[in-house]
C-alpha cells in the first residue's frame, strides 16, 4: 500500500510538472512596454506606405469598400477556415470598438507576439507570423497612421470555432512550433533590392500566408515557401510565385513590377479574385519596392 501511495504521488509531480512546464513554454510572452519605447517620432507617410504594403483594407475594411471608404477598419469580415470561421476585428480608432485604448506596445506586441492587449493569445489568421519580420520602426509608423483613419463603433461578432480550437493556452504549442522572426529563405549574396524584397514578401506583405502550403496544424510546409497552396478561403489554387511557377515561372522581373502596378500580366490578361485587391494596395508603394518584389521573386529557389 505505501509503495502504491508513493507511486501515486510520484505520478501527480511528474503531472503538475509536466502542466507547469507546458504553461511556460505555451504561455503568452509579450515584449516589455519598454522595448516600444524611445523609438522616436513616428513617420506617418512611411506608416501609409507599411499599411498598403499589408492590405490592411483587404481584410478590415467593409466588403466592396471603394474609394475613401477604404480606410475606415470597421472588421467584420469572415474568414473560413478548417479550424472554423475568424470574425476580422475593428482596428479602426474608435475607443470602444476599435483600438483607440490601445497603446503602442500594445499595438506592437499583437503584430510581433500575437498577444492582445488583455496578454491573451491571438490566432494566427491575424498573420502575426509574417508581422514579426517588420522592424519595431515600421510598426510605430503605422500605428501612428492607423490612429489619423476614421473612427467606426461596429463590433464584429466572436469567431465560431469548435473544440479544441477555441481554446487560446494550446495557441503556445502552435507558436512553439512555428512562431519565428527568421527568414524564410536563405539567399547568397543578396543585394540591398533583394534585402528589401524580401522584407516586404516576408514581412508586412504576409505573401506566404496564402501562397505556402500548410500541415494539419495550419503551420507553414518546409521547403514550400510560395510553392502555391489550397485557397484557404473556398474553391481553387493559389498559384506558386517561385521561378519553377508554371504561371508566372517564364515572367521576367520587370513583367511582375508592371503586374503589380498595373494589375495586367505579359499576355494582357488581368489580376482577379483577391489578387486585384493585394495588386491595388500595392501598385501605391513606391516603384522602387515593386522592383524590390520582384526582384525577391526571382531570386528564390525553384519549387
Amino acid at each position: 500500500m505505501a509503495r502504491f501511495v508513493r507511486w501515486l504521488l510520484c505520478l501527480v509531480g511528474v503531472i503538475v510538472l509536466g502542466c507547469g512546464a507546458f504553461y511556460v513554454v505555451t504561455a503568452p510572452s509579450p515584449l516589455p512596454a519598454s522595448h516600444w519605447a524611445n523609438l522616436g517620432d513616428p513617420d506617418v507617410k512611411n506608416g501609409e506606405m507599411v499599411f498598403w504594403a499589408g492590405g490592411c483594407t483587404s481584410c478590415h475594411a467593409a466588403s466592396g469598400a471603394q474609394g475613401d471608404a477604404k480606410l475606415v477598419l470597421s472588421g467584420g469580415l469572415a474568414l473560413t477556415s478548417p479550424f472554423g470561421t475568424f470574425h476580422v476585428p475593428n482596428i479602426s480608432p474608435d475607443e470602444k470598438a476599435g483600438l483607440g485604448s490601445w497603446t503602442l506596445a500594445d499595438f506592437g506586441n499583437a503584430m510581433k507576439r500575437g498577444v492582445g492587449k488583455n496578454g491573451e493569445h491571438l490566432y494566427p489568421s491575424f498573420p502575426y507570423g509574417s508581422y514579426t519580420r517588420m522592424s519595431d520602426k515600421d510598426i510605430n509608423d503605422l500605428w501612428a497612421f492607423l490612429k489619423t483613419l476614421p473612427k467606426s463603433g461596429n463590433v464584429a461578432p466572436p469567431h465560431e470555432l469548435p473544440f479544441p480550437f477555441n481554446i487560446r493556452l494550446a495557441l503556445g504549442a502552435w507558436k512553439f512550433l512555428y512562431l519565428n522572426d527568421q527568414p524564410r529563405v536563405v539567399l547568397a549574396n543578396a543585394d540591398d533590392k533583394i534585402k528589401r524584397g524580401q522584407y516586404l514578401v516576408e514581412g508586412p506583405g504576409h505573401c506566404g500566408e496564402c501562397h505556402t502550403p500548410r500541415d494539419a496544424l495550419g503551420g507553414f510546409v518546409s521547403g514550400q515557401w510560395l510553392a502555391g497552396a489550397p485557397n484557404p478561403e473556398g474553391k481553387g489554387q493559389i498559384p506558386d510565385i517561385t521561378p519553377g511557377s508554371k504561371k508566372i515561372g517564364n515572367w521576367s522581373a520587370g513583367d511582375i513590377a508592371n503586374y503589380l502596378e498595373t494589375g495586367f500580366t505579359p499576355e494582357y490578361d488581368s489580376a482577379g479574385g483577391s489578387m486585384a485587391e493585394v495588386q491595388q494596395n500595392i501598385a501605391h508603394l513606391p516603384a522602387a519596392d515593386r522592383e524590390a518584389i520582384a526582384a525577391y521573386l526571382k531570386a528564390l529557389p525553384s519549387r
